[in-house]
């Protein structure tokens, strides 16, 4: 089988997308890479860096994509899919974003199989998890 190479970088719908890129890399350590705005004070799209890694967001509307990818309806309910992403001091990432209001969900604890972790939902309620175990070493 060919060695593929990949990029898998997740993508997000905020009601108040620019909010949410001032917050993100306020309350988690992102870095703006590319903003470019939409109608109506939106975001068409952005794309934010956090070390080697990307996520993609913009604003929640009423296109092809908005019909099957939608901001968070519930700031508290279920969610199918969250990132997961590697940082060097888990409990002062976990104070940091608290400071900024992050909702945390799972305090900063070891895991069994390595690394700690915790996890928190944003302003919109998309949920994170942040840990030092990292897969690649």
């Amino acid at each position: 089988m060919p060695k593929e190479t990949a990029s898998i970088i997740p993508t997000l719908r905020y009601e108040d997308a620019p909010a949410a890129i001032a917050w993100l890399c306020h309350a988690f350590g992102f870095r703006e890479h590319l903003v470019v705005p939409g109608e109506n004070g939106g975001i068409a799209h952005a794309q934010l860096l956090f070390g080697n890694g990307m996520i993609m967001l913009g604003s929640a509307r009423d296109d092809a994509f908005g019909a099957i990818q939608k901001a968070m309806s519930d700031k508290n309910g279920p969610v199918t899919q969250s990132a997961y992403i590697v940082v060097d001091d888990v409990d002062a990432h976990s104070r940091q974003a608290l400071a900024a209001g992050a909702t945390v969900v799972m305090q900063p604890e070891d895991q069994a199989y390595g690394g700690r972790l915790y996890a928190c939902r944003d302003l919109e309620g998309h949920l994170w998890s942040f840990g030092s175990y990292n897969p690649w070493s």
